[in-house]
């Protein structure tokens, strides 16, 4: 997944209302009404939300009649997963060669 995808993925998941759509939407999918229940906000205002989880590929919309249904779209937060474990590895590996340096200054 190229920087800029993965980008946006991160900044679609700083919001806590897009964070408790991904959530609900783990349980199947639901339409865009039930979604938005539990928020106290403008259905066009949430609606904005679910277009930012679905630009950057964390869901998925299908139109049946007057109900737009989403579903949630694993692939994307694979490779977030994929890369903060890269990271934490890295850096895992950083703090322990200065945890050694620092011990052989210690001694």
């Amino acid at each position: 997944m190229p920087n800029q995808e993965l980008g946006r993925v991160f900044q679609a998941l700083t919001d806590p209302t897009r964070r408790a759509v991904l959530e609900r939407l783990t349980r199947g999918p639901a339409p865009v009404s039930e979604l938005a229940q539990p928020f106290r906000m403008a259905l066009p205002s949430f609606v904005q939300h679910l277009q930012v989880l679905e630009k950057c590929g964390l869901v998925q919309s299908t139109k049946q009649g007057r109900v737009r249904t989403y579903t949630l779209a694993p692939q994307p937060l694979k490779a977030a997963e994929h890369w903060l474990s890269a990271q934490r590895a890295h850096w895992e590996r950083r703090l322990d060669a200065l945890d050694d340096f620092l011990k052989t200054l210690k001694e």
